[in-house]
């Protein structure tokens, strides 16, 4: 069961207090407390654990400060979307409004290889109105012997650069709990120039250890891509895992399935499952269309397949759009034959807005349909 409070509960105030002493002494149930602090108001959730089924719906809603008491049965308990669920869909990060209804680029370096390709990048961005950009600094490989990444060695002038451009968040991969740390202290030591989003690669999906300690730091957005061998359902799981340690602001990403079924694409293309993550929880969905694809193919109506399946995904309705970028592709040191040139970004980024718009008619002439 889930309480949702009143907006901007106080939780000092002696109604909160005995709201708290009557939940701490209901017979085997536990509770935990979720707030999510938005631009304009605070809202708080408390999620009762253990054998909740005893508890009266209608005697928990007149509870001090609750607002309305939700049942829940799906697994997905505080990222899933629950019946009669119309709760707010968003969060705020750093200036940055992440949430289903609207849609942010994150274009950048899948790995940073020199401080003049992460200030070309940057520079280009500012260029075309764009806060959010991607850089690789820890770089999972299959094969040991290849290029793992400059790791905290490049975080500094990436994080000066981001603040010189003004880029507000940056999205980054993590492997390890320790990563965290060099972040944070990159961030102080360069006076917070930026904001990081923490991302959860593919092959880290089901690392269970990690994902609760990056759940129980609450400074960083997280961004949780699919497992490429696993269900949608395990997926899910595994964000879960992030929220259930405290931290729900978790964007989940779509990046291809490992199937030679989608050959000769990369990855087998997941994004028809956009709506469906969006209808399970309450979750941003970001596609990947770079590792989706996986190459610079071009169609016989001279579109980029990448361009093709990521006008897919926003015309299902994505909030957000992962795509590699390179200055110069032939020397990238990973995954450079899928990147896109940075003089093709006011071409990608004019076509995403023709597919959102094309999917906000659809949304308008759904609610005329059904009304």
């Amino acid at each position: 069961m889930i309480l949702i409070l009143t907006p901007d509960t106080d939780q000092q105030s002696s109604n909160y207090l005995r709201l708290i002493d009557h939940l701490n002494n209901l017979p085997s149930i536990e509770h935990r407390i979720h707030q999510e602090r938005g631009a304009q108001q605070t809202l708080t959730e408390i999620y009762l654990i253990g054998d909740t089924h005893t508890l009266n719906l209608d005697e928990m809603s007149s509870l001090p400060c609750v607002e309305r008491a939700v049942r829940i049965s799906e697994e997905y308990r505080v990222l899933g979307r629950h019946k009669d669920d119309t709760r707010p869909t968003s969060f705020e990060y750093n200036g940055i409004t992440f949430g289903q209804n609207n849609l942010n680029v994150f274009a950048g370096l899948c790995a940073v290889n020199t401080r003049e390709h992460v200030e070309a990048m940057m520079k280009v961005l500012q260029e075309n109105g764009q806060q959010c950009t991607r850089m690789g600094a820890y770089k999972p490989r299959t094969n040991p012997y290849s290029f793992q990444g400059f790791g905290k060695e490049c975080l500094p002038y990436v994080f000066e650069l981001a603040g010189k451009y003004g880029i507000k968040v940056v999205a980054m991969e993590i492997t390890h709990e320790s990563h965290i740390d060099e972040i944070n202290e990159a961030l102080e030591q360069t006076g917070n120039p930026t904001g990081v989003m923490l991302q959860i690669g593919t092959r880290n999906t089901q690392n269970f250890e990690l994902l609760k300690i990056v759940g129980r730091q609450q400074r960083h957005p997280v961004l949780l891509k699919r497992g490429f061998g696993i269900t949608l359902e395990e997926s899910l799981n595994a964000a879960e895992y992030l929220a259930s340690e405290g931290n729900s602001k978790v964007i989940f990403g779509l990046r291809g399935m490992k199937t030679n079924m989608g050959d000769p694409h990369r990855n087998f293309v997941d994004f028809a499952h956009v709506p469906v993550v969006k209808r399970l929880t309450r979750m941003p969905v970001c596609i990947d269309p770079s590792h989706s694809v996986g190459s610079r193919d071009l169609a016989p109506d001279n579109i980029l397949d990448v361009m093709h399946v990521t006008a897919q995904g926003v015309i299902a309705g994505a909030n957000m759009v992962l795509v590699d970028f390179h200055p110069e592709p032939k020397v990238a040191l990973v995954d450079g034959p899928q990147a896109l040139t940075l003089k093709e970004l006011p071409y990608f980024l004019e076509d995403i807005r023709i597919a959102r718009d094309a999917y906000e008619q659809r949304v308008a002439l759904a609610k005329k349909h059904f009304n």
